[in-house]
């Protein structure tokens, strides 16, 4: 009988579902609800599907090894537990939307079906051709294992199905999940960084929007693989985790070196695994890496920032003079104010972390370029700190600096700080915008470098100088447009980071012009790497001879990330507001908290 009632309930469900979607779609200028934006349908019909769909209840997880039950020989001893109580009422982050008209909801939602059918295909390539591997090989219709063999594109993905309405595909994906075995790894050494943001990140995501059980069991277990990361005499986390070694609990040995965001991007996982299962042991182990992060912030060579690269074994961990907020750093300044949003403002210091950071890079590494229409917009460079304790900006962009603009649009917010939206993050945003338009093709190339304005109020076009810069570049190329001294790397990979950043500065500020720009990207996009079978990196973006060049390679953060930006630029403002939710670095969505923290316990 109760299988009965579950499917009659369950077509209820659907049927009242499908009416509420109908109603909405003819309906699209809803009346605003106590602040809320007209749409806030679109989120009630993710929420009534929650425990709709297939019965995952039943579900066993397979996993060969219990990471459970690692005796680490180095103990943490007292453990720090989570901030307790009930989460600060914190600034809106999102613009209070007015009610679209007919006309408007039709377009938006035209270009939203559009990137749904772009996914779908690549997903029906994915699961026939790579299913249950890592990454599927976009022109050969391959398949590739590079983070252990655990299908790093059906995890990563799994919250860009249920986000997109894709529910059959979705409660196939979370049958899969309880297949994968992490108790075996198809490499010896598993990366910290990679699992926590795309495995560990989507899992949880996963879990946070469906409630499906075995979603959280499958992140519990994995979040104690990464939990015997810590094993070692600091209790600072390794790099990569010798798999074999780590199942015994003899302890492992930190790296001399490594990039600072690959410890200072595991706080936002763990955290949210200990919230979900209250358990402090997760939010322990970042807080110790956190807490040299912060006594470490006053004491590199630009005080605010820390160097590329750090060592946690070792006292003078913050002696490098090379400073970026791009790759090799990037995500370490993301997860500082949206830690401080995840944590429900109770944990204060990464608000004092953020507005350091964020003074700190606005001096050291945003420039005005030189352009021939005087555009007001920044760049985002690195710097070397000379022999004199000089920082010497370096002009070198790189796609992945673009998600500092979202940043700057989030934290303006969260901190009251207005200026940071409007003169940084909308700034900062543009020049990516730029990046991406100016090109024959559409799409920003990989890394390149532009000539730099002495002032960032008035730059007007010097040809002159532009010509004397370029022919300081040996990379110089004369089809390359005004403004770009190098593409240094002309490839386009799916990267999300612009898209990222043009999402939350649409979200944040409600101005139309971002939601145009990220249709010029998709179009762009779209052509540019299209195969048959899904869509696959691009050679070089600075021509425009098509078909252009590719390479055999889709990373999973173009189904995880880069397209789900794309289908939430275009969506209704209320589907994974930033009011209610934080995404971490691979876009997976953690609900904020409202209620008292900590928020649950984990199923028995």
């Amino acid at each position: 009988m109760r299988s009965h009632r579950r499917g009659r309930r369950n077509l209820f469900l659907a049927f009242s579902a499908l009416c509420i979607f109908v109603w909405y779609l003819r309906s699209p200028s809803l009346p605003l609800d106590g602040g809320r934006p007209a749409g806030q349908l679109e989120s009630l019909l993710l929420k009534e599907h929650m425990n709709a769909g297939a019965d995952t209840s039943s579900l066993q997880s397979n996993c060969s090894f219990d990471w459970s039950q690692v005796d680490p020989i180095h103990t943490p001893g007292p453990l720090k537990p989570l901030p307790t109580g009930r989460p600060l009422s914190l600034p809106r982050v999102q613009h209070n939307f007015p009610p679209e008209s007919p006309a408007a909801a039709k377009r938006r939602e035209a270009r939203r079906s559009k990137v749904r059918d772009l996914f779908r295909k690549n997903w029906a390539s994915y699961r026939k051709h790579a299913w249950m591997k890592d990454a599927l090989q976009p022109l050969s219709a391959d398949y590739k294992d590079q983070f252990s063999g655990w299908a790093a594109t059906l995890v990563d993905a799994l919250d860009t199905l249920w986000i997109m309405g894709l529910r059959t595909e979705f409660d196939e994906a979370v049958e899969a999940v309880a297949n994968i075995d992490f108790g075996h790894s198809s490499s010896p050494t598993v990366n910290m960084f990679e699992v926590n943001i795309r495995y560990l990140g989507g899992l949880l995501a996963a879990y946070d929007l469906s409630g499906r059980d075995i979603l959280l069991k499958k992140a519990i277990e994995l979040g104690d693989l990464l939990y015997a990361g810590y094993n070692t005499m600091s209790r600072m986390p390794v790099d990569f985790i010798s798999f074999e070694q780590a199942k015994t609990g003899e302890g492992l040995w930190v790296e001399g070196t490594v990039v600072s965001a690959s410890p200072g991007t595991l706080s936002m996982e763990m955290t949210r695994l200990s919230q979900v299962t209250g358990d402090p042991k997760y939010y322990d182990a970042i807080s110790r890496v956190m807490d040299v992060f912060e006594t470490g912030q006053s004491r590199s060579m630009i005080p605010g920032l820390w160097p590329m690269y750090v060592s946690m074994s070792e006292r003078d961990t913050w002696s490098g003079n090379t400073f970026t907020i791009a790759g090799n750093a990037d995500s370490l300044y993301e997860y500082l104010p949206k830690m401080y949003a995840l944590t429900g403002g109770l944990e204060p210091r990464y608000e004092a972390m953020s507005r350091a950071f964020m003074k700190a890079a606005n001096d050291t590494f945003f420039f005005r370029p030189l352009l021939p229409g005087e555009e007001d917009l920044l760049m985002i460079g690195t710097s070397t700190v000379d022999g004199f304790g000089n920082p010497v900006l370096d002009p070198e962009s790189e796609h992945l600096g673009c998600f500092v603009g979202g940043v700057y649009g989030l934290g303006g917010r969260l901190f009251g700080r207005q200026d940071w939206v409007d003169d940084l993050g909308v700034k900062l945003t543009h020049g990516c915008i730029y990046a991406y338009r100016s090109m024959p093709t559409g799409m920003m190339p990989e890394r390149y470098n532009m000539a730099v304005c002495d002032s960032r109020t008035r730059c007007k076009w010097d040809e002159k100088l532009f010509d004397a810069e370029k022919a300081k570049r040996p990379e110089w190329r004369s089809h390359l447009p005004l403004g770009f001294t190098t593409a240094k790397d002309p490839r386009y990979i799916l990267r999300p980071e612009a898209i990222e950043s043009v999402f939350v500065l649409y979200r944040v500020t409600g101005r139309q012009e971002f939601q145009e720009a990220a249709w010029d990207m998709f179009t762009a996009i779209d052509k540019g790497t299209a195969t048959e079978f899904a869509n696959a990196a691009v050679l070089d973006v600075t021509r425009g001879q098509y078909p252009l060049p590719q390479e055999d390679y889709m990373e999973s953060f173009w189904l995880a990330e880069t397209l789900k930006y794309f289908y939430l630029a275009f969506s209704p403002p209320d589907l994974i507001s930033l009011d209610d939710y934080v995404l971490n670095t691979e876009a997976h969505p953690f609900r904020r908290p409202t209620g008292a923290l900590p928020i649950r316990r984990a199923p028995q």
